[in-house]
């Protein structure tokens, strides 16, 4: 005969649930993966592209457009002001590297894309290429 388990669902669940629940919600990793915040709209001239890219100068920012893929990588310099006297008791503010990368539905004309950086937000205007018109050959 077979050996036959009780098994309590209740139990089970309760358990999952509060297996390293106390671990989770605290955080103390220094260099957790930032991301890139995208909103990204289309009407039917092109695709609007707003990014959240804080505390950057546009000059540390790169936007790369190849067909319907859109890079968006920037660098975010840790500017550190400790004066004699003063420490350290927190430091919150992320520095290194961000990247995001994406695809659109259809293919971006590069010759007219458009980008805005202002207060922190990168704003791109990424207008749709034309699709190319199939040419008919008349056969003689």
């Amino acid at each position: 005969m077979a050996n036959i388990a009780r098994f309590n669902v209740l139990d089970n669940a309760l358990d999952d649930l509060m297996r390293g629940f106390f671990v989770r919600p605290l955080n103390l990793e220094r260099n957790a993966q930032v991301q890139l915040r995208v909103d990204v709209t289309e009407d039917e001239k092109g695709y609007n592209v707003r990014a959240e890219i804080p505390g950057v100068k546009k000059e540390d920012i790169n936007v790369a457009v190849d067909g319907n893929e859109v890079e968006i990588s920037a660098e975010v310099k840790n500017e550190k002001e400790v004066k004699e006297g003063e420490r350290v008791l927190r430091a919150e503010r992320y520095f290194g590297k961000v990247y995001r990368a994406f695809s659109l539905e259809q293919d971006v004309d590069e010759t007219a894309t458009q980008a805005k950086y202002a207060d922190g937000v990168l704003e791109l205007r990424l207008p749709k290429k034309a699709p190319a018109s199939v040419k008919r050959i008349s056969i003689q």
